[in-house]
């Protein structure tokens, strides 16, 4: 069997397949992470999205000279007409598809919630709420715990 036909590797609560796609490479998201957070765990990735110019390819951060991609580029571009958007409103215009394990209440869902970070416990994090008991469950940036001061 071919395994992208299949969303995810385990059922929700009620035996409904997931329905989330895991991406199959790096190369098609802007952002992914897994963690654990107390007894949950969560996996959280965002899509490129395509041009809005020519549409014919996903918009990326720039390349360099030897092909290299510039990490720390304040914008995005598109590899074949070169369109260029800022970095702020193109994350800003993405979705985060996440699926988790709720630390509270071990609920097994998935969500999608805008690709934006919003202050929780003074530390920027996206934040989503379990779809069981509405604990709001936050992704930090790597090393930010919260409550702590920067």
């Amino acid at each position: 069997m071919n395994k992208n036909l299949y969303t995810s590797s385990y059922l929700d609560d009620l035996g409904d397949i997931m329905t989330i796609k895991i991406p199959d490479s790096m190369d098609e998201v802007v952002y992914w992470t897994t963690r654990k957070i107390g007894e949950g765990q969560i996996k959280a990735w965002a899509y490129r999205e395509d041009c809005p110019e020519c549409g014919k390819a996903k918009m990326g951060k720039p390349q360099g000279e030897k092909g290299n991609v510039k990490i720390r580029a304040t914008y995005y571009e598109c590899p074949l007409c070169k369109h260029t958007i800022d970095k702020k409103p193109y994350e800003d215009s993405l979705t985060a598809q996440i699926m988790y394990t709720c630390p509270k209440c071990k609920f097994k869902g998935e969500t999608e919630v805008p690709y934006k970070r919003k202050k929780y416990q003074g530390v920027d994090s996206i934040v989503f709420s379990c779809g069981k008991c509405a604990e709001k469950i936050p992704i930090t940036k790597k090393l930010k715990g919260i409550g702590e001061k920067d």
